[in-house]
């Protein structure tokens, strides 16, 4: 899955490096939403229970009604929480697993208010797999403060992610626990709602609302309780922006 990813995105990157250069020759505006918040999502990958935790926002600031159409590259960066085994009774005798820090580059396709995107990343620190999205938005401004986008994405992840967090190898395996080595490939889908709503300039109330289906063999681990990983998210960003 690696090799193929790597070629689909230098493929992307071939194709659009011409408008890339023109657009870096006449000057470019970057912007993004930075802020924190708080996200009440599943405790690990495959928990029935909720559990607050930080939600850091930094969010491509594509609500830009100026934005051109066309494709864009921009980088992509996500982290994903620890997992310490002593804290849930299910997870007994299983490997802790550190914070992970994920970084790599997110290549986008925008029409008008509808926007398709593919990110690609590799991890650090927790897992050392390469992960990624192939999702879409649709982008709904509902007043000069007010803007709302739906979406859809597919998670990918190779054999070192998955093996991170739906694994359970030999060592870790109980009477009531099976072995499980989960291949690479699709491991969650999601759809989702998202508002940001700017109360004062370059300064905004966001939230998202999402709902995720463990797939294939993440969701056929013996870790998860449910394939359903439902989350709400709402926090404060500042706009910041850049010129290049």
């Amino acid at each position: 899955m690696t090799r193929i990813a790597a070629l689909a995105l230098l493929a992307a990157t071939a194709m659009t490096s011409p408008a890339l250069a023109q657009s870096a020759a006449l000057g470019q505006e970057f912007s993004f939403d930075a802020g924190l918040g708080v996200k009440y999502s599943p405790e690990f990958m495959g928990s029935d229970n909720l559990d607050p935790s930080p939600w850091f926002i930094l969010r491509n600031a594509d609500a830009d009604r100026d934005k051109p159409d066309g494709f864009s590259i921009l980088p992509s960066l996500n982290y994903v929480g620890k997992r310490d085994a002593g804290d849930y009774e299910d997870l007994r005798g299983m490997d802790d697993i550190g914070y992970a820090g994920e970084i790599g580059v997110k290549l986008s396709w925008r029409m008008g208010e509808f926007t398709s995107y593919g990110a690609i990343r590799k991890g650090f620190g927790g897992h050392h797999g390469v992960v990624g999205e192939l999702g879409a938005k649709y982008r709904f401004e509902a007043s000069d403060k007010l803007t709302l986008w739906t979406g859809a994405e597919l998670g990918l992840g190779d054999q070192d992610f998955t093996g991170t967090y739906f694994g359970v190898s030999e060592a870790e395996a109980l009477p009531d626990r099976s072995e499980h080595n989960p291949d690479g490939g699709a491991y969650i889908a999601r759809i989702s709602v998202e508002a940001r709503y700017e109360f004062m300039p370059d300064t905004a109330v966001m939230g998202r609302l999402s709902y995720g289906r463990l797939l294939g063999d993440a969701g056929d681990s013996p870790l998860v309780e449910t394939r359903s990983q439902p989350s709400i998210s709402i926090g404060v960003a500042r706009r910041l922006n850049f010129r290049f």
